[in-house]
Order: C-alpha cells, then sequence, then structure tokens
C-alpha cells in the first residue's frame, strides 16, 4: 500500500497527536470510542476507513483496536462512542468495536494509531472483516491516508 499523505487530515477533541489518551478512552475506563474528525477528503472518494492499531503490543502484528469501513465522503468525522452510516470490524479482542487500550502493565508507553484511509471503491463486505482483511481490499483503492497518533501507558 502506497502511502499518500496531502489534505487529508484526522483530529481528535480528546487527545491531540503524540498525547496520552484519556482513561475513558481505554479498557481501564469506560472503554468508549473517543471522536474523531477529518478535513480535506479529496474528490473522487467514494468510501472512507479507519483502523486504530497498536504497533506496539508484544504480538507479531501488534494489536487491532478497531476497525470502520464504508464511511460515506460526505461525513466529517464519527462521534464519540460510535454511531454513524459505517460497518465495524473484528478486533484483535474477538469482537466487533471499538475496545480501548489496554497494555500490559509495565510494557511501557504504547503508541495508538488511529488511520484514516480515502478510497476511489466502495467496500460491501458486511460487518466483520480484520484488520488485515479490510487492508487487503483497499490496498489497490486508496487515494490518501493519514494518522492521529495518541499514547497510553499503565
Amino acid at each position: 500500500m502506497a502511502l499518500n499523505i496531502k489534505d487529508l487530515a484526522i483530529t481528535s477533541p480528546a487527545f491531540g497527536f503524540g498525547e496520552p489518551i484519556p482513561t475513558r478512552h481505554t479498557g481501564e475506563g469506560e472503554d468508549v470510542s473517543p471522536e474523531l474528525r477529518w478535513t480535506g477528503v479529496p474528490e473522487g472518494t467514494r468510501q472512507l476507513a479507519v483502523i486504530c492499531h497498536d504497533p506496539d503490543a508484544p504480538l507479531p502484528h501488534g494489536f487491532t483496536h478497531w476497525v470502520v469501513y464504508g464511511i460515506p465522503p460526505s461525513a466529517t468525522g464519527i462521534p464519540e462512542g460510535g454511531g454513524g452510516e459505517f460497518s465495524e470490524g473484528r478486533t484483535d479482542f474477538g469482537q466487533t468495536g471499538y475496545g480501548g487500550p489496554a497494555p500490559p502493565p509495565g510494557h511501557g508507553t504504547h503508541h495508538y494509531y488511529f488511520f484514516i484511509y480515502a478510497l476511489d471503491s466502495e467496500i460491501t463486505d458486511g460487518p466483520g472483516l480484520t484488520r488485515l482483511e479490510l487492508l487487503d481490499r483497499v490496498s489497490d483503492h486508496l487515494i490518501e491516508m493519514n494518522r492521529l497518533v495518541g499514547t497510553y501507558y499503565r
């Protein structure tokens, strides 16, 4: 998948780039997804997708916390706690929906990448795709991507 970062930007009012994710949005808190906002959706976008992934998890492929796809290009974000016109995939918790940060105690600071993908095609699969399945489907349809990185330590 080619990296293409131009005008597409993703932010959250809950935390800034490189800042700690509030406990409310973690497995130690209410485990509610943070609000996400984006701007600069490129022309020709037919759908958006979002993945939250922790590459610092002590597993061969890291740990996936959220997989969201089928987001219409007119959307400007996802409200706190989710909700909207989209499908959710399976996380490494073995369920659909958001599962917040919960790194092993004393494992150091983990980085949580909230990737946004602008796609030139529509993903027509129903809910339940994994991160790797989604990435396989979008790899040839990526117009642009970007990411927001939050941290968490326990």
